[in-house]
């Protein structure tokens, strides 16, 4: 979650941290006074885009700070991790984005610099801010496929998991096919180069390391005479004279001889010495028995020099085409041979590579209707879901209506996947297009929702949707600016209320003007308007609690500082907004303790026992 907050040189913000409550936050403040900055800030440390005319007048750069409680296996840590970033001893994860006056963007994570995505996709993990003009993550199709595929959970997942998985070998045997199909010529000449230079190898069949050992033996064979005089040489040294002239013992004679006289002496440690000779004897024999063998072996052959040599000039001619060395001509060949056999352009090979990729089409389209019926079972529960939730949100007549439709392609699409008699392109996440409408009134036609809602309306679809989604976001802040636009009464009581709901499962922070939600708040912060400083407005934030947020929810429900009237019904909201949550944290825990529910029998099981 988001812990805290720092904000310098932002709008009329100069320098101000917040702390937020790890449940909900809110933020409010007089007109102009900078609560906006606080959402300003946020979209900044999501990677959001930079505008140099947020920053202050007078100041070098804005600078936005935030620091994240995180888990060593969280996602936000990957994320840091991915970009050579770590989180702090405390396990806390400190991003920071700054732009310069002229427009200029840095962003930091870890201490350490990154690209300015690198915040955006952190984001993406942790916070999702919803403001009145920019719900840019409802509006995306992806996304709103996501939050119906979120909805549903386990109805959908296991069946696009198998899609996924076929559709990556359907896709790449369509690829293939295409390919051998559109290159044939291409790849016909291609492959009579590969099938000439297999050939050419061939017919020389080199073997692994052939070059190395021939260059050994061709230098034998040319140096044999001065190699025969180098082992002779060794070996007299060794063994002595061969007519045993005692003035050449060699050196077996020598150290038989220094055996002897110490094998014969008296101290006993003169003698403990005689069996390490005795091993070097053992040693020095079976040196000149190597000796004696490679003299006999070493012959000299012009023969077989001239074969060495003819095999030398075949395998270097392979060499000069194929590799720097045979071991590399080798490896040319078996990468040739495996090219050759994806490079089959006959009738035959076309066929069943077109056989193939009809299967896997037959098992993904199967898969493809297996993810849309749990889809289209998932949108009316979804809708109903959130409908129920636009009622007690000061939209009693709006209707969400989740739409669930294939779309359809044509046969030039590389990803057109027949299907019941249609084409249909065969995305990443399946064939289908998720788009939410908006019935905003009876009569009204369904429209997507940025087109059937108002800014204050879309953030409450916004926050109906997360309210419901609660258990199945990952995403573990939202903010939402200004939600209860355009509502009052019982209607901001009841966002209060559902903003006190989602807290329960994740931080929210919110920006408001309506005492009816702040009352809800566990954590109240105020954007005070500070002094006028060169002609410059400087706000603060501060946090409020007891008698000063009684007066600031005064002012808030009056627009005076202080009425008894007003804190009279400050006092009310608090004491009504505490009872509400009390009740919630208790019911939370009556369902944690109680033993599970038995399942609901089906209506065909009640009447079958009925019938019994």
């Amino acid at each position: 979650m988001l812990a805290e907050m720092r904000i310098q040189g932002l709008g009329v913000i100069d320098d101000a941290t917040l702390e937020l409550h790890p449940g909900l936050t809110v933020v409010t403040g007089e007109t102009g006074a900078g609560k906006t900055m606080v959402v300003t800030g946020l979209h900044l440390l999501s990677g959001g885009r930079a505008d140099a005319s947020r920053v202050r007048a007078g100041a070098d750069r804005a600078v936005v700070e935030g620091r994240f409680e995180t888990t060593t296996d969280s996602a936000a840590v990957k994320v840091a991790s991915d970009a050579g970033a770590e989180p702090d001893d405390d396990g806390s994860l400190i991003a920071l984005r700054s732009v310069t006056a002229d427009g200029r963007s840095r962003a930091h994570l870890g201490g350490r610099s990154v690209p300015n995505a690198v915040l955006s996709e952190l984001a993406d993990q942790v916070l999702a801010v919803h403001g009145q003009n920019d719900q840019l993550r409802l509006l995306r199709s992806g996304e709103q496929r996501a939050v119906l595929d979120r909805f549903a959970g386990d109805a959908v997942l296991p069946a696009l998991t198998e899609y996924q998985r076929v559709r990556e070998e359907w896709a790449e045997a369509v690829r293939e096919l295409t390919e051998r199909t559109e290159r044939s010529r291409e790849l016909a000449r291609e492959a009579d180069l590969l099938r000439h230079g297999l050939s050419e190898i061939d017919a020389v069949a080199p073997e692994p390391g052939e070059d190395e050992a021939l260059v050994d033996e061709a230098r034998r064979l040319a140096d044999v005479d001065q190699l025969r005089e180098t082992a002779s040489g060794a070996q007299l040294a060794l063994n002595g004279s061969p007519d045993g002239d005692p003035d050449a013992p060699g050196a077996v004679g020598l150290l038989g001889e220094a055996r002897r006289r110490l094998g014969g002496a008296e101290d006993p440690v003169l003698r403990d010495l005689e069996p390490r000779l005795a091993e070097a004897a053992a040693v020095l024999a079976d040196v000149g028995a190597e000796l004696g063998g490679y003299l006999d072996r070493l012959d000299a052959d012009p023969a077989r020099l001239e074969q060495v040599l003819a095999r030398q000039a075949e395998l270097k001619q392979l060499t000069k085409k194929y590799a720097a060395d045979v071991d590399g001509v080798l490896a040319w060949a078996e990468q040739a041979r495996t090219k050759l056999a994806g490079m089959d352009t006959s009738e035959e090979a076309l066929a069943a590579l077109a056989a193939r990729r009809d299967e896997l089409a037959a098992q993904l389209a199967g898969h493809a209707r297996a993810v849309s019926e749990a889809r289209q079972n998932a949108a009316g529960r979804l809708a109903a879901a959130v409908t129920d939730e636009l009622t007690g949100l000061a939209m009693p007549q709006a209707r969400l209506e989740v739409v669930v439709q294939q779309k359809e392609t044509d046969k030039n699409d590389t990803c057109a996947l027949p299907v019941d008699g249609r084409l249909l392109h065969a995305g990443p996440d399946g064939v289908d297009e998720v788009e939410l409408q908006l019935i905003a009134h009876s009569g009204a036609p369904a429209l997507p929702i940025h087109k059937g809602a108002s800014g204050g309306e879309l953030s409450r679809v916004m926050l109906a949707l997360e309210v419901v989604l609660a258990d199945a976001d990952t995403v573990p802040t939202l903010v939402f600016d200004e939600v209860d636009a355009g509502v009052g009464g019982r209607a901001a009581v009841e966002i209060g209320r559902r903003l006190a709901r989602l807290a329960q499962t994740h931080q929210v922070v919110v920006v408001t003007h309506l005492a009816q939600v702040a009352a809800y708040a566990d954590r109240h912060l105020v954007v005070d308007k500070g002094a006028v400083d060169g002609g410059l407005t400087r706000s603060d934030v501060r946090v409020v609690a007891d008698e000063e947020r009684v007066a600031e929810l005064a002012r808030m429900l009056a627009g005076l500082d202080s009425t008894e009237t007003g804190r009279a019904h400050a006092e009310e909201l608090l004491d009504t907004a505490a009872t509400y949550k009390r009740d919630q944290a208790n019911s939370s825990r009556s369902e944690k303790s109680a033993p599970a529910k038995k399942p609901r029998k089906s209506g065909s099981q009640r009447s079958k026992q009925s019938a019994r």
